[in-house]
């Protein structure tokens, strides 16, 4: 699984070869039985191994239990949050923590298999940077959880041309060095294969288990419609725009402005030529409103370029991603050090 080819100094080399990620939030019934699952799975493999639970402000006894269960199991980490954040920011916190050069996520309600780790790790394997499980048959209600998710599944596919049968699934493999590359806000957690696949991820899906909640109720609701629609804004806005935020607002601006400038020439010809009175007329505020649209809108282009040169040039972030450099001195891949891939 792990490349033989020995990365430059500068790369922080993982002291794991797996790190299972879970968030958990008010499923106290539910935490024991997942981590005798994982860790049954993972003994059972020649990986060394973590597993991270990260407590997202639970308040059912869920904390009290995970106490108790780290004295029981040396592989697992707990990261208790200060409070509830939502599912986005727990994952980020658990990828922060990961020493592993691959990471495995699921959900912490047993709805997830964890048999199915394996399977993902060895298409990971095969070539690919991100491998995300499809609940094929998946065990939940068909009006309030299959309808609205086969909908979502398709408006995403569409928005963001990565065409995934599950985007809501949380059982996907990564490598770490695309996890090292995105930034988590918002809800975009069900968005990582699209944010990933930004950043040049080759992905792949594979069919999964998918068991009924044993326990507790669900975390999800209708609520999260309107949060998960604004990210998927977000998310076409960085596929597009990214690192050129002038092609959009730019554009936009240049049109609303020749608009105004076009109807200012026809309302100034009609006053010129007829002497019709066009003060009182609808279209010349109109006009207006055109040429100050078109102002802000592209004074909105050149500050979003501006933000985006800081927001590269200060993290020295590149705009690119190299997969793979190839050169029969090592000298040379040194001095190319932080693009090698591991793979």
């Amino acid at each position: 699984m792990l490349s033989s080819q020995s990365p430059p100094p500068s790369i922080n080399v993982p002291s794991l070869d797996i790190s299972v990620v879970a968030p958990i939030y008010n499923e106290v019934e539910s935490v024991g039985r997942l981590l005798e699952a994982i860790a049954a799975v993972m003994d059972e493999t020649e990986w060394s191994y973590e597993i991270i639970l990260v407590d997202d402000g639970s308040t059912d006894g869920t904390r009290d239990r995970l106490r108790e269960l780290v004295q029981d199991y040396p592989q697992l980490k707990v990261i208790f949050l200060r409070r509830n954040y939502g599912q986005t920011p727990a994952m980020a916190a658990g990828f922060q923590e990961a020493n592993a050069a691959v990471i495995v996520t699921l959900d912490g309600d047993l709805q997830n298999d964890p048999k199915d780790i394996p399977n993902l790790i060895a298409i990971l394997d095969q070539g690919y940077d991100l491998v995300s499980g499809w609940r094929k048959n998946r065990q939940d209600d068909a009006l309030t959880r299959l309808l609205p998710s086969k909908i979502a599944n398709w408006l995403i596919g569409r928005v963001t041309s990565v065409n995934l049968h599950d985007y809501g699934c949380s059982l996907k493999a990564y490598r770490r060095e695309i996890v090292e590359d995105l930034n988590l806000y918002g809800e975009l957690h069900r968005f990582l294969p699209a944010l990933a696949f930004i950043e040049g991820a080759r992905i792949a899906e594979v069919p999964v288990n998918h068991h009924a909640r044993q326990f507790g109720s669900s975390k999800y609701g209708l609520g999260r419609t309107f949060r998960v629609l604004m990210d998927l804004l977000t998310v076409f806005f960085l596929k597009k725009f990214l690192t050129r935020p002038m092609h959009v607002f730019g554009g936009l601006g240049i049109l609303s402005m020749l608009s105004g400038v076009i109807l200012g020439g026809y309302l100034t010809g009609l006053k010129l030529l007829t002497d019709a009175n066009i003060g009182d007329r609808p279209l010349l505020t109109l006009a207006i409103l055109l040429v100050i649209a078109g102002v802000q809108l592209f004074s909105f282009g050149l500050l979003g370029e501006l933000m985006m040169r800081t927001y590269h040039e200060s993290q020295h972030r590149p705009i690119y991603r190299i997969r793979e450099i190839l050169a029969q001195s090592p000298a040379n891949l040194a001095d190319n050090r932080g693009t090698v891939s591991t793979n």
